[in-house]
């Protein structure tokens, strides 16, 4: 065991390590018997492949490079693919990334387009498919636009035959609804064939905020009538909707305060079949995801937990769930059923994302496919804690603590350990508690981080949830300061050695943080939101446009607002170095953002402060290829190394300007 300073612990994490194991398996599905899904390739520029496991076990891309299985709608995407087995062949339809086309294939052949290009803005844009053998079609979401601008578009519900023919033109793809909806999810189609449901929602609202659970019947021509709301509303989310083998209606919603699943009874109207303030869904991020999935037995498979996530067999007729065992604490929602096999993406604090399938039978689960292998010795793996913080006004914070941990390390004594606090995402979302390489390069170096799940986050209900209205900006900086100064007050961190990380909206908290507080020594800013009533006012894409109604305000009604947080507009109050990471192509937060901030940090006067600009080709909201991933990371590892005087061997320095 050697005693050396923290920061300078030796380590095999090392960037290119990290980058080699960013993101996890997605959108698993059954076609036939086989489990497929998409998985990242970061070394082939950043590429999704469809992935297919076969009967004998074995794993194999299903498409060579550069075929990307990637949607664009709604920019965060939805589900890109669906299969079947026709004849005892294997038939695809996936949307492609570089063209957003929807693609046929078979194996043994070439992908054929089905769909047309659009010339106009963003084009056409396909999501969340669902085959319909007997009408020769597909159903899916199609998002297209109608001018160049961001939200120049419309969503419909649309059907595109197989045979090609709608491949050069646009008129041979039927449109089942109208657009009245500004969003649609993908339709799930009764097992008579007879119904067919979908969600709904609008400006303002976010689907968290409150979306309406559609029905319409389908004709026996295969058009869709007059749909009508039948649940949800303004101010109630309905996540997912899925049709029961009995022919019920099964749907989750967040009507009790937390998001629980209903059985739809026409006498008695929705029935709640395991009541609990606990989540059985969250945030519709991408269309397609689904928390639950209805077997053929009558048993529901169910992802459910607080703060957390299990995967359960819930049996309706009692409420009672048998939660799977194993290793794993996250479930990302993905889980899809054939028969009694459910499949679901699945990982733990010692494990990356694994594709897991489930016995409904048994009960016994088993990971089947894109397995945890460990790349070195785990016992340079965090070992997280589960901590609740008390925020202002003694309100709860929630967070998972990563103490600097090195099986061959030891800090001197007195010394305390340098901390960075990680706002995440979102900010509607949450940080899970799993295996991330990008965690381990800190800690295993004898850098502590805290991941702070802020008022806002969700996994805690509703009400934690609404914290942030109106809030943002607020709630969160308060909740990631309360945590970091707690760490430092318990004696786990040093004061003068804390620094806050994030990446969209948190990048945001982050930003927001190094204006509004003195608690941080530097900060690390990743494609951020900088500058509130411009992202506010069109520079941003249709799906987040009016986000900002329910985080902040309405822009028409307090602008001051707007003004007085961003940090875009008050770059002179920034006192700590810090780093700005971004890509080039990001249409989210594009870089005009970062350039205005920048901008106003020139015109200060007085001291200057040190920082780094970095930008990325080829990266959009969120970096996917290797080399970014690689330059990122070690550029903030030198940040901190110089702003707290560590010595970490073997890295680049990062060049700071003033």
């Amino acid at each position: 065991m050697r005693t050396l300073p923290y920061g300078s612990w030796p380590s095999p994490v090392d960037a290119a390590l990290a980058a080699a194991h960013g993101g996890r398996p997605e959108f698993a599905g059954f076609v036939g018997d086989e489990v497929w899904w998409t998985e990242p390739r970061p070394a082939e520029g950043g590429r999704r492949a469809l992935v297919r496991r076969r009967a004998d076990g074995t794993e194999e891309s299903v498409l060579p490079a550069p075929w990307n299985v990637r949607s664009r709608v709604i920019e965060y995407g939805g589900r890109p693919w669906t299969g079947a087995v026709p004849g005892g062949v294997p038939l695809l339809v996936f949307v492609n990334f570089a063209d957003q086309r929807l693609y046929r294939y078979e194996p043994g052949g070439e992908p054929r387009p089905l769909t047309p290009l659009s010339p106009v803005g963003g084009g056409l844009r396909w999501a969340d498919p669902q085959l319909r053998l007997d009408g020769g079609e597909v159903w899916c979401v199609l998002e297209e636009f109608t001018g160049d601008g961001p939200s120049d578009v419309r969503r419909v519900l649309a059907s595109v035959p197989l045979d090609g023919s709608a491949a050069r033109d646009r008129d041979a793809v039927r449109e089942l609804t109208d657009d009245r909806y500004r969003f649609v999810t993908g339709p799930r189609l009764s097992p008579d064939g007879r119904r067919a449901v979908w969600l709904a929602w609008d400006h303002p609202r976010m689907p968290w905020d409150g979306t309406e659970l559609v029905m319409a019947e389908v004709a026996g021509d295969g058009t869709l009538g007059e749909g009508w709301a039948c649940g949800g509303g303004p101010e109630e989310s309905v996540c997912q909707a899925e049709w029961a083998a009995d022919g019920s209606l099964l749907f989750v919603s967040d009507r009790s305060g937390w998001w629980n699943l209903y059985q739809a009874d026409p006498h008695r109207g929705a029935r709640p079949l395991c009541p609990r303030e606990e989540e059985f869904g969250g945030p519709l991020w991408k269309l397609g995801q689904r928390w639950f999935a209805p077997l053929d037995n009558g048993l529901i498979a169910v992802l459910h937990g607080r703060g957390a996530t299990a995967l359960g067999l819930l049996d309706p007729a009692t409420g009672d769930i048998v939660d799977a065992a194993g290793p794993w604490t996250e479930f990302d929602p993905t889980l899809a059923a054939h028969g009694e096999r459910v499949v679901a993406v699945a990982a733990g604090p010692r494990s990356f994302h694994e594709v897991v399938e489930l016995d409904a039978g048994t009960g016994r689960a088993r990971v089947i496919g894109a397995a945890h292998d460990d790349p070195v010795d785990p016992a340079y793996y965090p070992e997280p804690r589960i901590r609740t913080f008390t925020g202002p006004g003694g309100r709860e914070v929630h967070a998972h603590l990563h103490p600097p941990h090195n099986p061959g390390c030891v800090a001197p004594a007195g010394e305390l350990p340098p901390y960075v606090v990680w706002a995440h995402g979102g900010p509607t979302s949450r940080a899970p508690l799993v295996l991330d390489l990008e965690i381990a390069y800190f800690t295993s170096r004898g850098i502590g981080v805290a991941e702070v799940n802020y008022g806002g986050s969700t996994g805690h209900g509703r009400e934690y949830r609404d914290r942030l209205r109106g809030q943002w900006g607020v709630v969160d900086v308060e909740d990631c300061a309360a945590v970091a100064l707690a760490l430092a007050e318990e004696g786990a961190a040093d004061r003068a050695r804390l620094a806050i990380r994030g990446g969209s909206a948190g990048g945001w908290t982050a930003a927001a943080s190094l204006i509004a507080t003195d608690v941080y020594a530097c900060g690390t800013i990743l494609y951020p939101v900088l500058d509130l009533t411009a992202w506010g006012s069109g520079e941003t894409h249709d799906f987040e446009s009016r986000y900002l109604e329910s985080l902040v305000g309405p822009l028409a009604e307090v602008p001051g607002r707007y003004a007085e947080r961003s940090p875009a507009q008050h770059a002179d109050r920034i006192t700590a170095p810090f780093l700005l990471l971004q890509g080039l192509d990001d249409v989210i937060c594009p870089p005009a953002q970062c350039e205005r901030f920048l901008a106003g940090l020139a015109r200060r006067g007085g001291r200057r402060i040190p920082h780094a600009y970095l930008t990325f080709e080829g990266e959009g909201h969120g970096f996917r290829l290797a080399g970014t991933m690689v330059r990122a990371l070690e550029a903030e590892l030198s940040l901190y190394a110089q702003v707290f005087g560590l010595d970490p061997a073997g890295i680049p320095t990062l060049e700071l300007v003033t």
